[in-house]
């Protein structure tokens, strides 16, 4: 079997994008997600997006870790998918889509995708971390000297060993800034840092100011792979109007066979 390809990236976190809404790619085989991701006999991915038809919305997202299983939400990957459907004409500035977490909006200007994210009900904040849910789970840490910290290391000893065996995302965060900080993030199902995580930031930013680092609801999160804002609105404890944004570009385009 053969299909059409696509490469995207938002802030360096990549993605094999899919048109399936003819519904021929075989969603179940994960032997077949996990290869095509793989950077050394795949494309090389982050992850593998599906954009499929939906009777409700635009379009479906329909998101598969580099492991090859379906997941959570994922931030960057939904921006990326809104400029994936500009570029098939599905949609024209605006989108709405349906996730795994619920339904999504967002406007895309240029290669700039806003992203309205899920409603954040529940902050547990601890002594050292903050643990929410934004559309995936977030472990948020703060750190010093976090351009030198070992990411992969301590990511896989909290996303094991703390989270038991459905694991967390885990954030490494510092302050650079009144309202930016920079962020460094291990992502399970990845079970390696990637260079950016929309979710991730996401939590970061909602984090920071649940832990007064911060009193701004508009924050800059540097990542190595670029940078993203978030934007939130604090109805007693209660995060609404979350929308991450950030660059969404094609990459490359090709056929796979297999």
């Amino acid at each position: 079997m053969t299909i059409q390809f696509y490469k995207y990236q938002g802030t360096g976190n990549d993605f094999v994008m899919i048109d399936n809404r003819s519904m021929e790619f075989p969603k179940n085989n994960t032997k077949l997600i996990n290869h095509l991701c793989d950077r050394r006999f795949g494309i090389g991915a982050d992850g593998l997006i599906l954009l499929e038809n939906d009777e409700s919305a635009d379009f479906k997202m329909v998101y598969y870790n580099a492991d090859g299983n379906e997941s959570t939400m994922c931030g960057n990957g939904g921006r990326c998918l809104v400029a994936f459907a500009k570029f098939l004409r599905v949609i024209d500035k605006e989108a709405a889509f349906n996730a795994v977490d619920g339904l999504h909006n967002a406007v895309i200007e240029g290669d700039i995708v806003k992203l309205q994210m899920i409603d954040v009900e529940a902050v547990e904040s601890f002594d050292n971390h903050v643990f929410l849910n934004t559309g995936s789970p977030h472990h948020v840490q703060q750190v010093e000297g976090l351009e030198r910290f070992d990411v992969k290391k301590e990511g896989a000893r909290l996303r094991y060993g703390k989270y038991g065996e459905s694991g967390s995302n885990i954030n490494f965060v510092e302050q650079a800034g009144t309202d930016i900080f920079s962020v460094r993030t291990y992502e399970r199902g990845v079970e390696d840092e990637t260079f950016s995580c929309g979710t991730g930031v996401t939590a970061v930013a909602i984090a920071m100011y649940v832990k007064e680092k911060t009193d701004a609801t508009q924050i800059t999160l540097n990542t190595p792979g670029g940078q993203l804002k978030v934007s939130f609105e604090d109805r007693d404890g209660v995060f609404e109007n979350v929308f991450l944004q950030g660059p969404a570009k094609q990459v490359f385009k090709g056929v796979v066979e297999w």
